[in-house]
């Protein structure tokens, strides 16, 4: 009976284990889970603490501190190049529901504004900085360039799959995907989503935008962080470049003096090119007019030259 009992409880020990195992996030691997007394798994995000619903996407803000996290642990341990300050990699307040707030600062109390796909939209100030509402980004321009092949990949079979992906892999209705345009080797595709469109179930596109980057970018943020394989007809897609625009429903408010500054430095430049060309052509003038004097001076010479009489 032993060794029964012996396999039994290694066949129990290892059920427990496999369960415990499958107490994780698939859709986000910055969240901590683990079950409560009732077997449910719970799950919250790495340096917040918020509760992750783990059946869809993230919100790009939670996402953005969670990923600040081990930056942050790096720069108490005496790193000070710990934390970045740009505009692309910076830890964000969040709200509660997961949502940027309009307005984001720094450690050194530096201020700016940004737009719901945590984008700055406004010249960057100190805590005096008002920023009135979050603006919502509707249009999304996603482009990429894939690998040079030998052929062009079929359009509607290239269309069809990215459709899919992003309805399967990131929760996205197709009816936010609005255009797909195909140009080999560019592929571009145009997500719009209105704040009066969206309902509270909806993925949100910036958040989708944000997904769909890092797995370009081989830095995925599902739990298998495994790489993304996209394959058209038995043909794999392979992104070697991705950028994306982000549209706002209004327009940035960039201060005027930044934007009188630019095009004073244009028009210097302008109006320096315009007197280095007209000097140009100045002297070029003065070398032809020169030059035609010579050979008129030439030809008259010859012209008075006395003539020789032969004996």
């Amino acid at each position: 009976m032993e060794p029964l009992f012996g396999v039994l409880l290694g066949l129990t020990l290892v059920g427990a284990s496999s369960a415990h195992n499958n107490c994780t996030c698939a859709t986000n691997k910055w969240a901590e889970c683990a079950e409560d007394g009732s077997g449910n798994c719970t799950c919250t995000l790495v340096g917040s603490n918020h509760k992750v619903d783990c059946s869809t996407l993230t919100s790009k803000c939670l996402l953005m501190r969670a990923e600040m996290t081990p930056l942050k642990e790096k720069r108490f341990q005496g790193r000070p190049h710990g934390l970045l300050d740009n505009d692309g990699i910076y830890n964000p307040d969040c709200k509660d529901s997961g949502v940027f707030t309009a307005r984001q600062c720094n450690q050194t109390d530096t201020c700016w504004c940004v737009n719901t796909a945590g984008i700055r939209r406004t010249e960057k100030g100190d805590k005096s900085l008002s920023c009135r509402e979050l603006v919502r980004t509707s249009l999304i321009y996603i482009q990429m360039k894939h690998r040079k092949r030998s052929s062009a990949f079929d359009v509607p079979a290239l269309e069809n799959t990215l459709k899919h992906l992003f309805e399967s892999r990131y929760k996205l209705h197709p009816k936010y995907i609005t255009r797909i345009k195909y140009d080999c080797p560019l592929i571009q595709i145009h997500l719009s989503q209105s704040g009066s469109e969206k309902s509270g179930c909806d993925a949100d596109i910036a958040d989708v935008a944000y997904y769909f980057e890092k797995d370009v970018k081989h830095d995925s943020v599902f739990h298998s962080n495994s790489t993304l394989i996209v394959s058209v007809n038995g043909d794999t897609l392979d992104i070697e470049k991705i950028r994306i625009y982000y549209v706002d429903e209004k327009p940035p408010e960039f201060c005027m003096s930044q934007l009188a500054t630019g095009i004073s430095a244009v028009v210097t430049v302008v109006v320096l090119t315009a007197a280095f060309g007209i000097t140009l052509l100045l002297i070029l003038r003065w070398l032809r007019t020169r030059k035609y004097e010579k050979v008129e001076i030439k030809e008259m010479g010859e012209i008075k030259a006395p003539s020789v009489q032969l004996p």
